[in-house]
């Protein structure tokens, strides 16, 4: 049975879809750089290094991309422009291997011997942090699991509002409290109520501010030991929600949160519409964190489970 009839017929066209954007960007600066050239050469791997950090891959993982393509080529002899793209797609993927990611059909609560599974949602206002939220939760329900929300970005209406039409929508109970309250103590609530209900995953949002690194940490801080108060364990995952449209600015985010709290996983969004996909490749690369989804669209199903194999294909494929 071969990759793509596990990775389903569907999810296939939306990952297509979501980046076509940024697949017609890449090959068409790919076709630019060796045009009239029959091998790859350091003229070539110059403009192919232009092409990647112009796609928002990242300065660091361009140059270890390239790194690896000039030993092949050096290996190899003699390497035709036609194998351009075959190559690049076999070395991300090498890359993003060696760098934690996780080929999976959709993500997996870990058999970890309690309940709830609790995640702690982070990332600045604008991201799609909540959509997110929702989606996931839609996502949990369809797999069978109970699912409740906790609204603990309190100092926003709109982000309280938001999370219970989410929980609405999928059906889901939110636990909130009034504008302004503790975050923390909504977080406490979130998780007894959750684990009194018998609950299998809670998703807490988190206030979307990142006014400065160390307001931040005491925060979620506040809030990581509210969650263990009222599980008797730690937060199962801290997930950074990163907007994928803006390129540099969410590698940017990713250094402010990494250097703040400890994030374990992240979810990249808005990919869709954007020619800054290859942004996913090298904040993987550079962070060393499980990029355990993407959003490719506006509909409930358009969260993806991040398959690296199927990503890499997309991207470079025929």
């Amino acid at each position: 049975m071969g990759f793509f009839d596990l990775f389903s017929k569907k999810k296939k066209e939306t990952l297509d879809n979501g980046l076509a954007k940024t697949k017609e960007s890449v090959f068409g600066k790919i076709a630019r750089a060796v045009a009239g050239k029959s091998k790859v050469d350091d003229d070539v791997l110059d403009d192919l290094e232009e092409v990647l950090i112009t796609s928002d891959v990242g300065v660091e993982t361009t140059l270890e991309i390239i790194r690896r393509i000039e030993e092949r080529v050096a290996r190899d002899k003699y390497v035709g422009t036609d194998e351009l793209n075959g190559i690049l797609r076999e070395e991300i993927a090498a890359l993003l291997t060696e760098n934690n990611s996780e080929d999976t059909e959709g993500f997996q609560i870990p058999e970890s011997g309690h309940k709830p599974y609790i995640i702690l949602v982070v990332g600045v206002n604008g991201v799609g942090k909540t959509t997110t939220i929702g989606k996931l939760a839609y996502q949990f329900k369809e797999a069978g699991l109970q699912v409740y929300l906790g609204a603990a970005d309190t100092f926003r209406a709109a982000a309280v509002e938001q999370i219970c039409i989410w929980g609405e929508r999928v059906g889901v109970p939110v636990v909130k409290q009034q504008m302004g309250s503790d975050p923390a103590a909504v977080a406490f609530d979130a998780v007894t109520s959750a684990k009194a209900n018998g609950a299998d995953v809670v998703l807490i949002d988190t206030a979307g501010r990142l006014h400065n690194k160390v307001g931040l940490m005491n925060e979620l801080t506040k809030i990581k030991n509210a969650v263990k108060k009222a599980a008797g364990y730690d937060a199962d995952d801290v997930m950074l929600v990163l907007d994928g449209s803006t390129g540099q600015n969410a590698f940017e985010q990713a250094k402010q949160f990494t250097k703040a709290t400890e994030v374990t996983s992240m979810a990249i969004t808005k990919l869709d519409g954007t020619a800054k996909g290859g942004v996913v490749i090298g904040i993987s690369d550079q962070f060393k964190i499980p990029v355990r989804y993407i959003g490719l669209g506006e509909g409930m199903e358009d969260l993806q489970a991040f398959n690296r194999k199927a990503f890499v294909e997309s991207l470079f494929g025929e």
